[in-house]
């Protein structure tokens, strides 16, 4: 059972697997079931940072492309997932907040990165929910940090709506409209590298950036 969980997570963080994956599983509702409760779990579980964001709703958007699924379809259940899921986390953040603030760190949770959030999101305030949708990591951990902030949650909830929907359209959208391209489909694996090193160039900008001041 633990081989099999572990083998499943290396595909979800591979492109090439990914990629089989999503084409292999889109045969009825259990693959929108699946990719719900990917972004679900990236989104809204803190134990979910390690799971493929940018990177899946590109692959997902190529796949719409080649024929795979319904776009528009998908992209509803997306942003559907998008936004259950930063809800969630808020919810946790405003609950559990002090507890999870004082857990040991483990295999799943790193106080650092809880650490690195908070200052993110004391410096761009309620904009950091929209910003930190495409920032891996981050994204994860931002509906947490404003819930435990006690931002309100009107607010919160814009930049919430908000921030799916564009994540969602902007990353799949991206991935439908250049899936037929023959450079993308013939370095596929490549791009989604690319995609992901794009997306945690803010956090090595702002990892060089303390490191400076410091």
């Amino acid at each position: 059972m633990a081989h099999t969980l572990i083998e499943f997570l290396r595909t979800l963080t591979n492109p090439d697997g990914l990629r089989q994956l999503l084409t292999s599983v889109f045969s009825g509702w259990h693959g929108y079931a699946l990719l719900f409760g990917i972004v679900f779990s990236e989104t809204g579980l803190l134990a979910g940072f390690f799971l493929p964001g940018d990177s899946l709703l590109f692959t997902v958007g190529v796949v719409a492309g080649a024929g795979g699924l319904n776009i528009f379809a998908i992209i509803g259940v997306l942003i559907v997932a998008a936004i259950v899921g930063d809800a969630t986390g808020y919810l946790l953040g405003r609950r559990a907040g002090p507890a999870v603030f004082n857990r040991p760190d483990s295999r799943f949770f790193k106080q650092e990165h809880l650490r690195k959030t908070k200052e993110f999101y004391e410096k761009h305030g309620g904009k950091t929910i929209i910003y930190a949708r495409f920032i891996p990591i981050v994204r994860t951990f931002a509906p947490f940090v404003a819930g435990v902030a006690q931002m309100e949650y009107g607010a919160f909830a814009r930049y919430n709506v908000f921030g799916g929907i564009g994540w969602v359209v902007l990353m799949t959208g991206l991935g439908y409209a250049l899936g037929d391209n023959e450079f993308v489909r013939k370095n596929f694996e490549k791009v989604i590298l690319g995609i992901i090193f794009i997306s945690v160039l803010p956090i090595v900008f702002e990892y060089l950036r303390s490191r400076k001041n410091a």
